[in-house]
């Protein structure tokens, strides 16, 4: 153990090498590039198929030169080829949908692709001959139009697979909520403009096939792209199909190795060699977070080793990386990273199937621990500790009570969860099911109830009270894991993350500033509030490296009428 953490703390902060995962997604952002602008060119037939001819004249001098072609066709076969290995490395095709469908996807490209290829890019090499867009609409839309269904299909399995891939490497970076709806809407935008530009470029050459002239490669030549393009679909076919039978020697090598992963209150799992602490609670049906879809880049499946550390290899560069980012303790690893060669014990830190269960509202199934965007409030009755020492016991509790009333009443009919009440203070939640948009804005009403309700507490209670009771309120948004736990009779549904850490400092800061209200502009953005009368500030968070920006709100009253940006 002593080893494992001076091998971690032996490395510079920002020192990091580049692994395999990094270089696949290179070359896979490389392909995406060429997808973008490729589509784009597509989305001229909506104007007119010359448009498109001169928008390929503008594509082919990025992509058809020495440097771009190198670029381009070195990224296919190196995203290609390490995706190979990646298959090969997976010791288990057991994983969730969307992973399985970016892989299955990735595995048919190929197959959808080569012809097209072969019909533009590979015949210009091996002939001279520059087929246009009028040539290949005309191939595909009268020639052989069960191949201009390939083609569409084709375009829309090449975008779906590279989204996802984008996705899996952004979810888990803290600014992808912000921009998450920019990205998605240019996610649909660009391929359904793409289509719409080779259906009409296709209705024009059917109606008018003769309107454009042709080229047509010479017998011989084109004999000799039938054979291209046949060696080039075995050639895909047998290194899938090799990679699959170098996985079943490994799977029978590794057969009379097993490693024995014992988890909390679980029998023991019983894995051959070379499967990762993931890969075996996916096998064995135990829920396991890993918000990066098992890639390194987050740390939600990370593990805590109660027995056997010594023994296992230590971490890779990228996963090193990852546990200094997050200043783990020395008996901390990624259950994705770490491919045990000897027995251990774990304890998944977010999500053990006994500590760990989602229910969320108006649901009627109950699943493992989920990452969603929600809103968080955070309020504090501010100097209760005063108040308390000149009242008896019982009208003491006689006033927290009517407090905690009216904040679980404010809470509860703006549409939010009161996950706890903390002395005097009180945690919810908003977003559990619906839109972080309309979390953002029910959070912000329920600070405004608050307000009002502990305003006629004052009033009703004026007699007895020394000094008003006043309430101190943050509201932050973001990522954060929702699902029950606790033991026993304790568990109870909450969150965890640091979008909850982050709101509770906000807390603190609105007190050590003498506010009434803090928000954070993640949650003014999100949920559209006009704040731009009042102060903000940059504030350092104790306990969190990147500063937040925040919005102070002094006066209440100011905000209360109308903030929502039309």
């Amino acid at each position: 153990m002593d080893t494992q953490h001076r091998t971690l703390a032996s490395s510079p902060a920002g020192s990091r090498r580049i692994g395999l995962r990094e270089i696949r997604l290179a070359a896979g952002l490389v392909l995406l590039a060429f997808l973008v602008t490729h589509f784009t060119n597509h989305a001229f037939g909506l104007v007119s198929i010359p448009a498109m001819e001169q928008g390929r004249r503008i594509f082919n001098l990025v992509w058809r030169n020495p440097l771009g072609t190198l670029l381009l066709y070195g990224a296919v076969f190196v995203h290609y080829g390490l995706a190979l290995v990646a298959l090969y490395r997976h010791e288990t095709l057991r994983m969730p949908f969307r992973e399985a469908a970016q892989l299955a996807l990735g595995l048919s490209l190929p197959f959808l692709l080569v012809p097209h290829v072969v019909g533009t890019r590979v015949e210009w090499a091996v002939t001279g001959l520059e087929a246009g867009y009028p040539d290949v609409l005309h191939g595909l839309w009268i020639t052989a139009p069960v191949n201009g269904v390939r083609q569409a299909v084709a375009l829309v399995v090449a975008w779906f697979h590279g989204c996802l891939g984008v996705w899996f490497w952004l979810r888990s970076k803290t600014w992808f909520s912000r921009y998450g709806l920019l990205l998605y809407s240019a996610a649909l935008l660009i391929p359904v403009l793409a289509l719409l530009g080779y259906v009409e470029a296709g209705r024009d050459i059917i109606d008018a096939p003769g309107r454009f002239p042709l080229t047509q490669p010479p017998a011989q030549e084109a004999a000799l792209l039938v054979d291209i393009r046949q060696g080039l679909f075995l050639g895909f076919a047998a290194s899938i199909g090799a990679t699959f039978v170098a996985r079943a020697l490994r799977s029978y090598r590794n057969r009379t190795i097993r490693i024995r992963i014992t988890y909390p209150g679980i029998d023991v799992v019983s894995v051959p060699q070379g499967f990762s602490i993931l890969e075996a609670s996916r096998v064995a049906g135990i829920p396991h977070q890993s918000a990066c879809g098992g890639r390194g880049r987050c740390s939600t499946c990370r593990v805590r080793i109660v027995r056997g550390l010594e023994a296992q290899p230590e971490p890779t560069a990228q996963e090193a990386a990852t546990l200094r980012r997050i200043k783990a303790a020395p008996d901390v690893r990624l259950a994705c990273q770490l491919h045990p060669t000897h027995d251990l014990s774990v304890i998944p830190v977010l999500s053990p199937s006994h500590v760990l269960r989602v229910e969320t509202p108006n649901s009627d199934t109950t699943g493992h621990g989920q990452e969603r965007e929600i809103a968080v409030l955070f309020c504090d009755l501010r100097d209760f500790t005063r108040l308390s020492e000149t009242r008896l016991p019982f009208d003491t509790v006689f006033l927290l009570n009517r407090y905690f009333e009216t904040v679980g009443h404010a809470i509860e009919s703006a549409g939010g969860h009161l996950d706890k009440f903390i002395g005097d203070g009180a945690l919810a939640l908003f977003g559990l099911s619906g839109s972080a948009k309309n979390a953002a804005r029910q959070a912000f009403s329920a600070a405004l109830r608050i307000f009002e309700g502990v305003d006629q507490l004052n009033r009703l209670y004026a007699s007895e009270l020394d000094r008003p009771l006043r309430v101190v309120v943050s509201l932050h948004a973001g990522s954060a894991i929702i699902g029950e736990m606790g033991y026993g009779q304790a568990m109870a549904l909450t969150a965890v993350g640091d979008t909850i850490n982050a709101a509770s400092r906000l807390e603190g800061l609105a007190k050590e500033l003498d506010a009434a209200l803090v928000i954070s502009a993640d949650l003014a953005d999100l949920a559209g509030l006009a704040l731009e009368g009042h102060e903000r500030q940059t504030a350092s968070v104790r306990g969190r490296a990147a500063p937040i920006d925040a919005w102070i709100i002094r006066d209440v009253g100011s905000v209360a009428s109308d903030p929502l940006r039309v």
